[in-house]
């Protein structure tokens, strides 16, 4: 009965082991194939090499850039910025040489992601490395992404830029109903053909009742005034987009202070964009694209990327959808125009021009 009793006790042993090595082995097994969490990556530091198509400072790039790294805040980043610099220089020679040092700074600093905004990075830079085991996340981009070979790319994902045409153009008519000839005229940048394609759709299917004039592309300064002064007696309003990459009889660009300074001197007509910074320049409404919406929205892929460890591929290409309302009261006051107090309430008002302000 004994020895019974001993054999009992010694299975049961053997049988407590057994299931304790199997209860182990299985949750070393779940620990190894489990996802790390935010806390596992909270203290790894990420290289983000941030590449934009335009300069510091700048409102728009300053903001997608605020913008981002708020998503990624709680976590360890090592940011490194490469400025293109391409609408204060807008030749194919700067270009080509900005986007060659900019794939080279890629190649030598090795980052862990590349953050690219508006299209000039997405066509010197981020075209070269479609498929490449560095994910690239952009924001700002206006072309669609089939133009890049962003589609079915396994390491590309992004936030597309699309402006609130038909929202500013309401904001104007709830300004000046009697608004129904509108003019567009944009520089030749490559930020703008896309953009003058949806615009033209949206004008065709959503602003019937409004007549689009004229949808003028110039190169130079002097056709720009030709162009504004023409418009005086033919439109209503003016849209403007590009206007940063106009020539002067030698060729350079005039800087964009300079062409909307002239143009708040010498037109006479309410005129509208979509982002904040041209507001305090002179432009009347904008209903804006929000750069640090942007921003936040590619910094939140990011996070998904680096710390969640997801494929960029997991992740659509979408706009923002948020826009804010601005309107410049020190425009409209020099247009003898009356904004009534509600929809002053509901919007940013600029009381007074940019020079205004700095002087």
């Amino acid at each position: 009965m004994k020895k019974t009793n001993v054999f009992v006790g010694i299975v049961l042993v053997i049988l407590i082991i057994i299931g304790g090595l199997f209860v182990y082995y299985r949750n070393e097994t779940a620990d190894n194939n489990k996802k790390p969490t935010d806390n596992d990556n909270q203290n790894q530091e990420f290289k983000i090499l941030h590449i934009m198509s335009y300069h510091l400072p700048w409102k728009w790039t300053d903001d997608q850039l605020n913008g981002f790294k708020e998503a990624l805040k709680d976590y360890n980043v090592e940011y490194k910025i490469f400025q293109m610099d391409t609408k204060r220089n807008s030749s194919d020679e700067w270009k080509e040489e900005a986007g060659r040092q900019a794939r080279e700074l890629i190649d030598t600093w090795k980052p862990d992601l590349v953050y690219t905004n508006d299209d000039n990075a997405q066509i010197y830079v981020t075209k070269y490395y479609i498929n490449s085991s560095i994910p690239f996340v952009f924001s700002g981009v206006n072309a669609e992404p089939e133009a890049y070979g962003f589609v079915g790319s396994k390491n590309n994902a992004g936030v597309l830029e699309r402006v609130h045409f038909v929202e500013t153009v309401e904001l104007l008519n709830e300004i000046m109903p009697e608004v129904t000839k509108i003019a567009v005229i944009s520089d030749d940048g490559s930020t703008w053909p896309p953009m003058i394609s949806s615009m033209k759709n949206d004008a065709a299917n959503e602003l019937s009742e409004f007549e689009f004039i004229n949808w003028d592309v110039v190169e130079t300064f002097e056709e720009y005034k030709q162009k504004i002064k023409e418009y005086q007696t033919k439109a209503d309003a003016i849209c403007h987009l590009g206007i940063f990459t106009f020539k002067d009889e030698n060729g350079n660009n005039v800087p964009y202070e300079e062409i909307m300074n002239w143009t708040v001197a010498n037109s006479d007509l309410p005129d509208f964009s979509f982002w904040a910074d041209r507001i305090p320049r002179g432009n009347l409404v904008a209903m804006t694209v929000s750069g640090y919406e942007q921003g936040k929205a590619a910094g939140e892929i990011a996070k998904g990327i680096l710390v969640e460890e997801k494929s960029p591929a997991n992740f659509g290409f979408e706009p923002t959808k948020k826009g804010e309302p601005v309107i410049s009261l020190a425009r409209a006051n020099k247009l003898d125009i009356k904004i009534s107090s509600d929809l002053l309430l509901t919007a940013e008002v600029i009381e007074k021009f940019a020079w205004e302000e700095n002087g």
